[in-house]
Protein backbone atom coordinates (compact mmCIF):
# COMPACT_ATOMS: atom_id res chain seq x y z
CA UNK A 1 0.00 0.00 0.00
CA UNK A 2 1.05 3.61 -0.57
CA UNK A 3 0.93 6.02 2.36
CA UNK A 4 1.29 9.80 2.18
CA UNK A 5 2.15 11.26 5.60
CA UNK A 6 2.28 14.93 6.58
CA UNK A 7 4.01 16.01 9.82
CA UNK A 8 5.09 19.55 10.59
CA UNK A 9 7.54 19.63 13.51
CA UNK A 10 10.01 17.58 15.57
CA UNK A 11 7.36 15.77 17.65
CA UNK A 12 5.41 14.91 14.50
CA UNK A 13 8.60 13.56 12.95
CA UNK A 14 9.12 11.32 16.00
CA UNK A 15 5.57 9.99 16.08
CA UNK A 16 5.48 9.70 12.30
CA UNK A 17 8.66 7.59 12.26
CA UNK A 18 7.28 5.19 14.86
CA UNK A 19 3.98 4.90 12.98
CA UNK A 20 5.89 4.12 9.78
CA UNK A 21 7.83 1.35 11.53
CA UNK A 22 4.55 -0.08 12.81
CA UNK A 23 3.00 0.09 9.33
CA UNK A 24 5.97 -1.81 7.93
CA UNK A 25 5.18 -4.65 10.35
CA UNK A 26 1.58 -5.05 9.18
CA UNK A 27 2.22 -4.16 5.53
CA UNK A 28 5.44 -5.56 4.05
CA UNK A 29 4.76 -3.59 0.87
CA UNK A 30 4.39 -0.24 2.63
CA UNK A 31 5.56 2.60 0.39
CA UNK A 32 5.95 6.01 2.06
CA UNK A 33 6.06 9.54 0.73
CA UNK A 34 6.02 12.26 3.36
CA UNK A 35 6.55 15.74 4.69
CA UNK A 36 8.53 15.28 7.90
CA UNK A 37 12.07 15.10 9.17
CA UNK A 38 15.23 13.09 9.72
CA UNK A 39 13.59 10.36 11.83
CA UNK A 40 10.95 9.61 9.22
CA UNK A 41 13.59 9.70 6.50
CA UNK A 42 15.65 7.14 8.42
CA UNK A 43 12.73 4.67 8.26
CA UNK A 44 12.58 4.86 4.46
CA UNK A 45 10.52 6.28 1.63
CA UNK A 46 10.71 9.71 0.06
CA UNK A 47 10.98 12.96 2.01
CA UNK A 48 9.22 15.70 0.04
CA UNK A 49 9.91 18.63 2.38
CA UNK A 50 11.62 18.93 5.77
CA UNK A 51 9.69 20.50 8.63
CA UNK A 52 12.63 22.85 9.28
CA UNK A 53 11.71 24.70 6.09
CA UNK A 54 8.23 25.58 7.31
CA UNK A 55 8.42 26.03 11.09
CA UNK A 56 6.51 29.25 11.74
CA UNK A 57 5.51 30.18 15.29
CA UNK A 58 2.91 32.72 16.37
CA UNK A 59 0.23 34.65 14.53
CA UNK A 60 2.54 37.41 13.29
CA UNK A 61 5.12 35.10 11.73
CA UNK A 62 2.40 33.04 10.05
CA UNK A 63 0.91 36.18 8.50
CA UNK A 64 4.34 37.28 7.25
CA UNK A 65 4.85 33.91 5.56
CA UNK A 66 1.37 33.37 4.13
CA UNK A 67 2.53 33.35 0.51
CA UNK A 68 5.10 30.63 1.27
CA UNK A 69 2.53 28.59 3.21
CA UNK A 70 -0.03 28.74 0.39
CA UNK A 71 2.67 27.78 -2.11
CA UNK A 72 3.50 24.72 0.04
CA UNK A 73 -0.18 23.77 0.24
CA UNK A 74 -0.50 23.94 -3.54
CA UNK A 75 2.63 21.87 -4.17
CA UNK A 76 1.52 19.31 -1.57
CA UNK A 77 -1.82 18.80 -3.34
CA UNK A 78 -0.05 18.31 -6.67
CA UNK A 79 2.38 15.85 -5.13
CA UNK A 80 -0.42 13.81 -3.53
CA UNK A 81 -2.27 13.53 -6.83
CA UNK A 82 0.88 12.36 -8.58
CA UNK A 83 1.65 9.75 -5.89
CA UNK A 84 -2.01 8.66 -5.66
CA UNK A 85 -1.78 7.07 -2.16
CA UNK A 86 -4.08 4.42 -0.71
CA UNK A 87 -4.23 6.46 2.49
CA UNK A 88 -3.22 9.92 3.65
CA UNK A 89 -2.11 10.29 7.27
CA UNK A 90 -2.13 13.73 8.86
CA UNK A 91 -0.09 14.24 12.05
CA UNK A 92 -1.07 17.28 14.18
CA UNK A 93 0.00 20.49 12.28
CA UNK A 94 -3.63 21.55 11.90
CA UNK A 95 -3.20 24.87 10.06
CA UNK A 96 -1.64 23.07 7.11
CA UNK A 97 -3.23 19.64 7.38
CA UNK A 98 -6.88 20.64 7.66
CA UNK A 99 -6.60 22.59 4.40
CA UNK A 100 -5.11 19.56 2.66
CA UNK A 101 -7.72 17.27 4.25
CA UNK A 102 -10.64 19.28 2.87
CA UNK A 103 -9.23 19.05 -0.65
CA UNK A 104 -8.22 15.36 -0.25
CA UNK A 105 -11.70 14.32 0.87
CA UNK A 106 -13.23 16.02 -2.16
CA UNK A 107 -10.78 14.14 -4.36
CA UNK A 108 -11.83 10.81 -2.85
CA UNK A 109 -8.64 9.98 -0.91
CA UNK A 110 -8.90 8.04 2.36
CA UNK A 111 -8.06 10.48 5.16
CA UNK A 112 -6.66 9.54 8.57
CA UNK A 113 -5.65 11.92 11.35
CA UNK A 114 -3.13 10.79 13.96
CA UNK A 115 -2.79 13.18 16.92
CA UNK A 116 -5.77 15.49 16.78
CA UNK A 117 -5.63 19.22 16.12
CA UNK A 118 -6.11 21.05 19.41
CA UNK A 119 -9.76 21.82 18.79
CA UNK A 120 -10.32 21.02 22.46
CA UNK A 121 -8.22 24.09 23.28
CA UNK A 122 -9.69 26.64 20.88
CA UNK A 123 -12.07 27.05 17.95
CA UNK A 124 -14.16 23.97 18.66
CA UNK A 125 -16.26 24.89 15.63
CA UNK A 126 -13.55 23.19 13.54
CA UNK A 127 -14.96 19.82 14.64
CA UNK A 128 -17.70 20.13 12.01
CA UNK A 129 -15.11 20.31 9.21
CA UNK A 130 -13.05 17.51 10.76
CA UNK A 131 -16.10 15.21 10.91
CA UNK A 132 -16.72 15.91 7.23
CA UNK A 133 -13.13 15.67 5.96
CA UNK A 134 -11.51 12.98 8.14
CA UNK A 135 -12.48 9.31 7.76
CA UNK A 136 -10.72 8.19 10.96
CA UNK A 137 -9.30 10.15 13.90
CA UNK A 138 -6.79 8.55 16.29
CA UNK A 139 -6.27 10.53 19.50
CA UNK A 140 -3.45 10.17 22.01
CA UNK A 141 -4.78 12.12 25.01
CA UNK A 142 -7.54 10.53 27.14
CA UNK A 143 -9.69 13.65 27.52
CA UNK A 144 -9.92 14.20 23.75
CA UNK A 145 -12.19 11.21 23.04
CA UNK A 146 -15.02 12.44 25.33
CA UNK A 147 -14.59 15.95 23.91
CA UNK A 148 -15.25 14.68 20.40
CA UNK A 149 -18.11 12.50 21.63
CA UNK A 150 -19.85 15.63 22.95
CA UNK A 151 -19.64 16.96 19.40
CA UNK A 152 -21.08 13.80 17.85
CA UNK A 153 -17.84 12.41 16.42
CA UNK A 154 -16.60 8.92 17.33
CA UNK A 155 -12.79 8.82 17.52
CA UNK A 156 -10.33 6.18 18.71
CA UNK A 157 -8.10 6.68 21.76
CA UNK A 158 -4.90 4.68 21.08
CA UNK A 159 -2.72 5.74 24.01
CA UNK A 160 0.27 8.05 23.84
CA UNK A 161 3.19 7.11 21.53
CA UNK A 162 5.70 8.79 23.84
CA UNK A 163 5.31 5.89 26.27
CA UNK A 164 6.63 3.53 23.60
CA UNK A 165 9.32 5.94 22.41
CA UNK A 166 10.69 6.32 25.93
CA UNK A 167 10.26 2.70 27.05
CA UNK A 168 11.99 1.32 23.93
CA UNK A 169 15.03 3.60 24.05
CA UNK A 170 18.42 2.24 25.03
CA UNK A 171 19.31 2.97 28.63
CA UNK A 172 22.01 5.62 28.90
CA UNK A 173 25.09 5.07 31.04
CA UNK A 174 25.30 8.09 33.36
CA UNK A 175 29.10 8.00 33.74
CA UNK A 176 29.79 7.51 30.00
CA UNK A 177 27.33 10.21 28.99
CA UNK A 178 28.94 12.72 31.34
CA UNK A 179 32.41 11.73 30.17
CA UNK A 180 31.48 11.95 26.46
CA UNK A 181 29.97 15.40 26.83
CA UNK A 182 32.55 16.70 29.34
CA UNK A 183 30.02 17.09 32.14
CA UNK A 184 31.12 17.16 35.75
CA UNK A 185 29.71 15.17 38.64
CA UNK A 186 27.37 17.93 39.89
CA UNK A 187 23.63 17.33 39.49
CA UNK A 188 22.18 18.53 36.18
CA UNK A 189 19.43 21.04 35.51
CA UNK A 190 18.26 20.59 31.92
CA UNK A 191 17.15 23.59 29.89
CA UNK A 192 14.60 22.81 27.16
CA UNK A 193 13.95 26.19 25.51
CA UNK A 194 11.83 24.87 22.63
CA UNK A 195 12.50 24.08 18.99
CA UNK A 196 11.61 27.23 17.04
CA UNK A 197 13.99 30.18 16.80
CA UNK A 198 11.56 32.74 18.18
CA UNK A 199 10.75 30.77 21.31
CA UNK A 200 14.37 29.74 21.95
CA UNK A 201 15.44 33.40 21.94
CA UNK A 202 12.78 34.39 24.46
CA UNK A 203 13.16 31.38 26.75
CA UNK A 204 16.95 31.20 26.96
CA UNK A 205 17.32 34.88 27.79
CA UNK A 206 15.52 34.27 31.10
CA UNK A 207 16.65 30.72 31.85
CA UNK A 208 20.35 31.51 31.56
CA UNK A 209 20.07 34.33 34.10
CA UNK A 210 19.67 31.73 36.86
CA UNK A 211 23.09 30.14 36.47
CA UNK A 212 24.89 32.36 38.98
CA UNK A 213 22.50 31.33 41.76
CA UNK A 214 23.22 27.59 41.53
CA UNK A 215 26.99 27.00 41.77
CA UNK A 216 26.48 23.39 42.92
CA UNK A 217 24.52 22.46 39.80
CA UNK A 218 25.42 22.39 36.13
CA UNK A 219 23.00 23.68 33.52
CA UNK A 220 22.80 21.88 30.19
CA UNK A 221 20.86 23.08 27.12
CA UNK A 222 19.06 20.40 25.14
CA UNK A 223 19.67 21.48 21.55
CA UNK A 224 16.67 21.00 19.26
CA UNK A 225 17.15 18.86 16.13
CA UNK A 226 15.70 21.70 14.08
CA UNK A 227 18.49 24.17 14.99
CA UNK A 228 22.25 24.21 14.56
CA UNK A 229 24.71 25.19 17.31
CA UNK A 230 25.53 28.38 15.42
CA UNK A 231 22.06 29.67 16.25
CA UNK A 232 22.52 29.10 20.02
CA UNK A 233 26.12 30.32 20.23
CA UNK A 234 25.45 34.10 20.49
CA UNK A 235 23.08 33.52 23.43
CA UNK A 236 25.27 31.17 25.45
CA UNK A 237 28.85 32.29 24.84
CA UNK A 238 28.86 34.47 27.98
CA UNK A 239 27.57 31.70 30.27
CA UNK A 240 29.09 28.64 31.87
CA UNK A 241 26.57 26.29 30.31
CA UNK A 242 26.89 23.08 28.33
CA UNK A 243 25.12 22.47 25.03
CA UNK A 244 24.14 18.97 23.87
CA UNK A 245 22.19 18.62 20.60
CA UNK A 246 19.77 15.83 19.67
CA UNK A 247 20.17 13.94 22.97
CA UNK A 248 17.20 15.25 24.93
CA UNK A 249 16.04 11.83 26.18
CA UNK A 250 19.52 10.86 27.33
CA UNK A 251 19.92 14.22 29.06
CA UNK A 252 16.55 13.98 30.83
CA UNK A 253 17.33 10.47 32.03
CA UNK A 254 20.19 11.80 34.17
CA UNK A 255 18.80 15.24 35.12
CA UNK A 256 17.68 16.33 38.58
CA UNK A 257 15.33 19.06 37.34
CA UNK A 258 14.32 20.83 34.15
CA UNK A 259 13.06 24.18 32.91
CA UNK A 260 10.82 23.34 29.99
CA UNK A 261 9.11 25.36 27.29
CA UNK A 262 5.45 24.37 27.01
CA UNK A 263 4.76 21.69 24.41
CA UNK A 264 5.38 17.97 23.97
CA UNK A 265 8.58 18.34 26.01
CA UNK A 266 6.57 18.83 29.22
CA UNK A 267 5.09 15.35 28.81
CA UNK A 268 8.45 13.83 27.87
CA UNK A 269 10.03 15.36 30.97
CA UNK A 270 7.25 13.99 33.17
CA UNK A 271 7.57 10.48 31.72
CA UNK A 272 11.27 10.59 32.62
CA UNK A 273 10.12 11.48 36.16
CA UNK A 274 12.08 14.77 36.15
CA UNK A 275 10.67 17.63 38.29
CA UNK A 276 10.02 20.61 36.03
CA UNK A 277 8.89 24.19 35.73
CA UNK A 278 6.84 24.81 32.60
CA UNK A 279 7.60 28.12 30.88
CA UNK A 280 6.18 30.06 27.98
CA UNK A 281 6.50 33.56 26.57
CA UNK A 282 5.37 34.74 23.14
CA UNK A 283 5.05 38.13 21.52
CA UNK A 284 2.53 40.42 23.22
CA UNK A 285 0.28 40.44 20.17
CA UNK A 286 0.29 36.65 19.85
CA UNK A 287 -0.34 36.26 23.56
CA UNK A 288 -3.29 38.66 23.58
CA UNK A 289 -4.85 36.86 20.62
CA UNK A 290 -4.27 33.42 22.14
CA UNK A 291 -5.69 34.50 25.50
CA UNK A 292 -8.97 35.38 23.79
CA UNK A 293 -9.41 32.16 21.81
CA UNK A 294 -7.90 29.49 24.08
CA UNK A 295 -10.36 28.25 26.70
CA UNK A 296 -8.15 25.94 28.77
CA UNK A 297 -7.23 26.20 32.45
CA UNK A 298 -3.67 25.03 31.74
CA UNK A 299 -1.15 25.07 28.89
CA UNK A 300 1.03 22.07 29.80
CA UNK A 301 -0.01 18.58 28.73
CA UNK A 302 0.86 17.27 32.19
CA UNK A 303 -1.73 19.46 33.88
CA UNK A 304 -4.27 19.02 31.09
CA UNK A 305 -4.21 15.23 31.31
CA UNK A 306 -4.37 15.26 35.11
CA UNK A 307 -6.97 18.07 35.11
CA UNK A 308 -5.19 19.79 37.99
CA UNK A 309 -1.95 21.64 38.62
CA UNK A 310 0.81 19.08 38.92
CA UNK A 311 3.60 21.28 37.55
CA UNK A 312 3.90 25.05 37.86
CA UNK A 313 3.29 27.06 34.69
CA UNK A 314 5.00 30.43 34.26
CA UNK A 315 3.32 32.20 31.36
CA UNK A 316 4.18 35.53 29.76
CA UNK A 317 4.89 38.17 32.48
CA UNK A 318 5.10 35.44 35.16
CA UNK A 319 8.06 34.01 33.28
CA UNK A 320 10.77 36.17 34.83
CA UNK A 321 13.99 35.56 36.72
CA UNK A 322 12.50 36.06 40.20
CA UNK A 323 9.57 33.69 39.72
CA UNK A 324 11.65 31.13 37.86
CA UNK A 325 14.22 30.98 40.67
CA UNK A 326 11.48 30.59 43.26
CA UNK A 327 9.88 27.70 41.38
CA UNK A 328 13.20 26.01 40.65
CA UNK A 329 14.04 26.12 44.35
CA UNK A 330 10.64 24.58 45.01
CA UNK A 331 11.16 21.55 42.75
CA UNK A 332 14.65 20.98 44.14
CA UNK A 333 13.07 20.54 47.58
CA UNK A 334 12.97 16.80 48.53
CA UNK A 335 9.36 16.90 49.75
CA UNK A 336 8.13 18.54 46.56
CA UNK A 337 9.96 15.94 44.52
CA UNK A 338 8.33 13.02 46.34
CA UNK A 339 4.86 14.34 45.57
CA UNK A 340 5.77 15.03 41.94
CA UNK A 341 7.00 11.47 41.42
CA UNK A 342 3.66 10.08 42.64
CA UNK A 343 1.77 12.44 40.33
CA UNK A 344 3.95 11.44 37.40
CA UNK A 345 3.17 7.74 37.91
CA UNK A 346 -0.55 8.55 37.93
CA UNK A 347 -0.06 10.54 34.72
CA UNK A 348 1.60 7.59 33.00
CA UNK A 349 -1.32 5.31 33.88
CA UNK A 350 -3.81 7.86 32.54
CA UNK A 351 -2.02 7.90 29.17
CA UNK A 352 -3.18 4.38 28.41
CA UNK A 353 -0.09 2.18 28.28
CA UNK A 354 2.05 1.00 25.39
CA UNK A 355 1.21 0.27 21.77
CA UNK A 356 -0.16 3.51 20.31
CA UNK A 357 1.77 3.25 17.03
CA UNK A 358 0.91 -0.43 16.55
CA UNK A 359 -2.81 0.10 17.24
CA UNK A 360 -2.99 3.03 14.85
CA UNK A 361 -1.01 1.28 12.10
CA UNK A 362 -3.21 -1.81 12.30
CA UNK A 363 -6.42 0.21 12.06
CA UNK A 364 -5.16 2.30 9.15
CA UNK A 365 -3.96 -0.78 7.26
CA UNK A 366 -7.26 -2.61 7.78
CA UNK A 367 -9.18 0.43 6.53
CA UNK A 368 -7.28 0.33 3.21
CA UNK A 369 -8.31 -3.26 2.50
CA UNK A 370 -11.12 -3.90 0.00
Amino acid sequence: MKYYIIAGEASGDLHGSNLMKALQKVDINANFRFWGGDLMQAVGGTLVKHYKERAFMGFIEVIKNLSKIFKDISSCKTDIETFNPDAIIFIDNSGFNLRIAKWAKQKGFKTNYYISPQVWASRANRVKAIKHDIDAMFVILPFVKPFYKEHGYDVTFVGHPLIDAIADRKQVDDFKFRETHKLGSNPIIALLPGSRKQEIKKMLSVMLNLLEHYPNYQFVIAGAPSQDYSFYEPFIKSYNVKFIPNKTYDLLSISSAALVTSGTATLETALFKVPQVVCYKGSNISYQIAKRIITLKFISLVNLVMDREVVTELIQSDFNKKRLKKELDHILNPETRKKLFIDYYELEKALGGKGASEKTASLIYKSTQP
